[in-house]
């Protein structure tokens, strides 16, 4: 019995285990999400320092200086980044100063070197006032103590690590990216770079979901290929599923003679969850679970229906395995007919590009599900609910940026 795409979703959000937690090291971070909220051990500044070179300096001192009649200074120290002073500035005196260096007691301002005659003397001339406070940066002004830095579930990018290791903080703790196998399954298929004869059609599922996953930052731990024969399978099978916390299979699950996953997996106590979705292409798709909770999906051997349910299925688990929301589908504007099936859910790769202020989008020139041209110059997957005539153009229809696309 087919289900809908709403349910088959449902089912599948509701069956994933909840995602694992570990501690990462801060060069291992990047795409990664945040397991725990990260409070600042200490306020940034940590102290109260220069903003620039220059002179630190008592305001009263320098307010009525000008070009005509500059205050005159005695350097009575030098302060350079890494180094706190020891001495006080009192009036009639300054510091020669770097910026990030501690300011001094005594000081509240500090006077760029271009407005001053410069560094290297016993004394200085202040040839411009600044206002009472300028280029100081003040201690606890970005980040107060205790105060949250960045919260659960934030994605970890440069802006973030950088904030990590400005505290000191060498690692984090993250979710855990789940551990992908695949196994693609024919007795035709040979890999690339082999030699094909009669019937046999060389590989491309395997690569092409492999290079999917890494688009979403996840490299597979196992790739894997069997013939159509149970005990084969069967022996692949075993050993995925021990190495792996979600695992893919590609093809051998319709109602052929030689279609054995589903079988195999239900001897290794894989329970299933469906079987048959109302949707075009990628109605034979299967999900379970195996006894230990690791997800399980197997997809159609069609070249793009298999990647149709790749990313509209298994990239929204991946993502929940990974604490992260799923990828937000976006609205476009037909730039022609959309032909929508009258009995099952529509998917067909396309191009989503912004016109005149709106997103529109038009669908590839070749729409079978064997037809791998079909994604060359597509950046997105588009969708339409089931429908008796076409959707004209200038409808509005949701669609899902392939995430190999770079596209925005």
């Amino acid at each position: 019995m087919m289900i809908t795409v709403q349910e088959a979703h449902r089912l599948i959000q509701e069956s994933l285990p909840a995602p694992g937690i570990e501690e990462q090291l801060l060069r291992h971070l990047q795409g990664m999400v945040l397991a725990r909220d990260v409070e600042a051990p200490f306020a940034l500044p940590r102290f109260t320092n220069a903003a620039m070179d220059g002179f630190a300096v008592r305001w009263d001192d320098i307010s009525h200086a000008s070009v005509d009649s500059p205050v005159l200074l005695h350097v009575t120290q030098i302060i350079p980044a890494g180094r706190s002073s020891t001495m006080r500035v009192v009036s009639g005196c300054s510091a020669e100063i770097m910026t990030g260096a501690p300011l001094p007691e005594g000081a509240d301002t500090v006077v760029a070197f271009e407005n001053t005659s410069g560094f290297g003397s016993a004394f200085v001339e202040i040839y411009r006032p600044v206002q009472k406070g300028a280029n100081v940066r003040h201690s606890g002004e970005e980040v107060k103590p205790g105060e949250v830095l960045l919260h659960k579930g934030d994605i970890l990018s440069l802006p973030e690590i950088a904030l990590l290791a400005s505290f000191g903080l060498s690692s984090a703790e993250v979710y855990r990216k789940p551990r992908v196998a695949m196994l693609t399954v024919g007795d035709e298929l040979r890999m690339p770079g082999e030699a094909v004869s009669g019937a046999e059609i060389y590989n491309s599922n395997l690569f092409m979901l492999e290079a999917a996953c890494r688009s979403v930052g996840i490299e597979p731990v196992a790739l894997s290929a069997a013939p159509d024969t149970r005990d084969s399978l069967h022996a692949e099978l075993v050993g995925l599923l021990e190495a792996c916390d979600l695992l893919i299979t590609v093809g051998g699950i319709s109602t052929g003679a030689y279609d054995f996953v589903q079988q195999e997996l239900a001897v290794l106590g894989v329970q299933k969850k469906f079987w048959s979705v109302a949707q075009k292409p990628g109605k034979p798709l299967y999900f379970g679970c195996s006894e230990s909770g690791i997800p399980v999906f197997s997809l159609p051997g069609s070249p793009v229906s298999a990647l149709v349910c790749f990313v509209e299925y298994c990239i929204p688990a991946l993502s929940a395995l990974q604490g992260r929301a799923a990828p937000a589908k976006l609205r476009a504007i037909l730039a022609e007919p959309f032909p929508s099936d009258k009995k099952r859910y529509r998917f067909l790769p396309g191009h989503l590009y912004p016109e005149e202020g709106r997103l529109r989008c038009r669908i590839s020139e070749q729409v079978e599900s064997h037809m791998l041209t079909s994604l060359i110059g597509s950046n997105a997957l588009l969708e339409a609910e089931p429908s008796r005539e076409p959707l004209p153009a200038g409808s509005e229809i949701l669609c899902t940026l392939f995430p190999w696309s770079g596209f925005l």
